[in-house]
Parts: structure tokens; sequence; C-alpha cells
């Protein structure tokens, strides 16, 4: 039998001092155990095959098995998402040394109000599936975007987890969201409004703020980043939560690939951002930007006529 080499006891007892781990161990002080992204995952399998029937989960799904399809989906769903919604209220609670005795219960309370959502979430992913259809001359169908389009994927995760978000659910949202970033590269904040109709086009790099607002009918291309401009910090030197800070973008808005938007700014209805364009400031509705040619005076930046992009 192979020794335990001796010198591993200095790298176990850097490792075990309380010093070295403060920062990045957690502690179950309930019992509880941390949510399982594997489990996450199989939720959202199982909402994508309760959203796209037929597409995901069992395929030979029609109108007289529809019902046993998703019922027994929702049940798994709703027993799965209570368990991983405690989990994820328990780990805040550690964190705040809160009292969450009731904790099972509102957790599957929850649950049961995001499954009533379900119909509007399914509604608005059928928009940004017709808008990808739409806007994407190479989709031969509505059905390959369903497919295989990462706009699509990301789509779901995120409105998934935007129900979550606005329920108040802790950690999971981020989880679910981060799931699509990982695989597609777009990395939207479940915290972001985003309207229906809402199509990126190839998608990789793209960043979607917290507090963004999107309009309908938005169309936004890779490497688009809609941030913010600054962190103020508060008297004690801390980032100040929670404050609106990144842009507003009107209904009907195209923003072309490498377009850098970032602060409190409203892009205005009908806009179209060019590709590779910095912006800090409002847009009027109806306004196209471009770069200015290579050797052109200003600041980077011009509003041309409508024919100046097509």
């Amino acid at each position: 039998m192979k020794q335990f080499d001796p010198k591993f006891d200095q790298v176990i007892d850097a490792l075990c001092d309380p010093r070295s781990y403060e920062v990045v161990h957690h502690s179950h002080e309930r019992h509880v155990p941390m949510p399982s992204v594997a489990v996450l995952e199989e939720i959202v399998g199982r909402l994508r095959a309760v959203l796209f029937p037929g597409y995901y989960g069992y395929s030979d799904v029609d109108a007289a098995t529809m019902r046993f399809h998703v019922g027994a989906n929702l049940d798994k769903i709703h027993r799965l998402l209570a368990e991983q919604i405690m989990r994820g209220r328990c780990f805040t609670c550690a964190l705040e040394a809160a009292d969450c005795a009731d904790c099972d219960a509102r957790s599957r309370e929850v649950a049961s109000q995001f499954i009533a959502r379900l119909p509007e979430v399914r509604r608005l992913l059928s928009t940004d599936v017709m808008a990808a259809y739409a806007g994407d001359p190479a989709a031969k169908s509505p059905g390959e975007t369903i497919f295989c389009y990462p706009s699509i994927l990301a789509m779901t995760h995120y409105r998934i987890a935007h129900e979550l978000y606005h329920l108040g659910v802790d950690l999971i949202p981020r989880i679910i969201t981060e799931m699509a970033h990982s695989r597609t590269g777009i990395d939207i904040h479940p915290g972001a409004e985003i309207g229906e109709g809402f199509f990126i086009d190839h998608g990789t790099g793209v960043v979607i703020g917290e507090t963004c607002i999107i309009g309908r009918g938005v169309r936004l291309y890779q490497g688009v980043t809609l941030g913010a401009k600054s962190f103020p910090k508060g008297e004690d030197g801390a980032l100040i939560k929670g404050i609106a800070r990144h842009p507003i973008v009107e209904d009907e808005v195209i923003i072309y690939s490498g377009a850098t938007i970032l602060g409190r700014v409203t892009i205005g209805k009908g806009s179209v951002i060019g590709g590779n364009v910095w912006l800090l400031n409002d847009v009027p509705p109806g306004t196209r930007i471009i770069q200015r040619p290579a050797g052109g005076n200003g600041d980077g930046e011009a509003a041309l006529p409508q024919q100046g992009i097509g």
C-alpha cells in the first residue's frame, strides 16, 4: 500500500488554518445542504419539456397525452423546486442569522406560485421564438430556433429565473441563469426586465445587467454590453446595492455587435446602434448611430440619417 506522503501534513495544516478558509468556507449551521446544481438542471430540463412539449423530454406528445405529460412533470418540478428554494433560503439565513422555522412551508408555497406563472412564461418564450425566426433569414422554422439557437436557451433560463427572482427566491435564480451563461456565453441577470419578442442573434459575449429595462421587439447582436457606468460607494466604502445603474432600451431597438452602452441611459424607441459604438448618453427615439469614419473628428459617435445603417 502506498504510504501517505509526510509532506502533505504541512499542506493539510495550512489548508485547515481557519484564517485561510474564513472567506471560502460555508458552514451548514442548520444542517441543510447547499442547492444542488444537478437537481436544478433536472428542474430546468423538466420545465423545458413543459414549455416546449415534444421538443424536450418525452418526444411523442399529442393532445391525448398532453395532460399526463404536463401534470407528471409539474408534480416532480414542484417537489424538487420547493426543496431547492428551501436550501437557497437557508443558505441566506445562515449568512443573516435569521429564523427560518417555517422555511419548508414557505418554500412549497413559492414553488406553487412559480408554477402558476408558467402559462405566461410560455407565452413570452413563444414571442421570443417567433422573433428569432422572423429576425434571422438563416432560420428555416421556429422549431429550429428552439433546438439550436443560444438565444432561446438563454431566454428560457432567464424567463424561468426572472419569475423566481420576483418571488424573492434566494440564490437559485442566479444559478439558473449562470447555467445558460456557461453554455451560451450570454450573461443575463435574472433581475433584468425584458419585454416580449426579444432576440439575440449569435449571442456570444452579450451582457445584460441587473437593472436593465428592455422593451418589446428588441434585437441584439453578439458582444453587446448593457452595463453599469460606475459603482457608487457608501460612507463605509462598500458598494451601494440595488440602485438603477443599467440602460433602458425602448421598443424595437436594434443594437449591433460589439456595442457598449453604460449607465442609466435611455435608448429611444426604434433607434439603431451600430457595431462597436460606445454610448454613455441618452439617444432620442428613431436615432441611428455609428462610429465616425477613421480620421474623422469628434467623439467617435455620429447620428446618421435612416439610410446610414441597413
